[in-house]
């Protein structure tokens, strides 16, 4: 995770060609805006986020959700 102070809250999501072809691409893509969306009301900030996930064999909702929290919460967003 990158972050940035903003005028308003903004996300990107950056997924590279290590972790599969385009539909798995796409899926990592999705997992991540699904948690941050359950993430966003609880942010404080108005700031520029990029995310990049590890490389992982499989990849779940849960996990996102979870790491996303606490990334956020240690940098003092949320």
């Amino acid at each position: 995770m990158i972050y940035h102070p903003a005028r308003s809250l903004k996300v990107g999501y950056s997924v590279s060609k290590k972790h599969g072809k385009s539909v798995v691409r796409n899926r990592v893509k999705r997992l991540m805006r699904a948690a941050f969306y359950n993430v966003k009301p609880q942010i404080k900030q108005n700031v520029y986020i990029i995310f990049l996930p590890k490389v992982r064999e499989n990849y779940s909702y849960a996990e996102f959700l979870k790491d996303m929290k606490y990334m956020l919460s240690k940098e003092g967003i949320i």
